[in-house]
């Protein structure tokens, strides 16, 4: 028996809890933020602390958790800030085109009583027949 394996598989290995060391990275900074704070001006204005303190945890669980597009956010504000700051190199690709060539009229001292022939309209190539054939017996 064969079985298929899986690629391209991200997977970041849970370090702490249910967190990756990078989501612990960002809740960990918050509450120590928080911690000091408490200590700084929970006694003394407890409101502040309580709004301060949520707007830290809401952004630490937005960085932590969010995803863009299936990337994370951090990885998109990086993203940004290195296309923002770095120097742009703008190319210009021309396309190839086919050589003309100029014909020079030559004038001729004869002349010329050659009867117009109309044109001929050639039959499409084998290949191109082949080609269609092949496509309306495949479908």
């Amino acid at each position: 028996m064969e079985f298929q394996v899986p690629q391209f598989i991200e997977h970041k290995p849970k370090i702490i809890g249910p967190l990756t060391f990078g989501q612990f990275v960002f809740v960990g900074i918050a509450g120590t933020i928080c911690f000091f704070l408490w200590f700084t001006l929970g006694k003394t204005n407890f409101f502040l602390f309580v709004f301060i303190s949520v707007i830290l945890f809401l952004t630490a669980g937005i960085l932590a958790f969010g995803k863009i597009g299936g990337r994370s956010l951090p990885l998109m504000i990086g993203n940004y800030l290195k296309f923002s700051l770095m120097p742009k190199r703008y190319l210009w690709k021309t396309k190839e085109m086919p050589p003309r060539i100029i014909m020079k009229k030559v004038e001729s001292k004869k002349e010329e009583n050659i009867e117009e022939t109309p044109l001929k309209i050639g039959e499409k190539s084998r290949l191109k027949n082949l080609s269609i054939k092949i496509e309306t017996k495949m479908r």
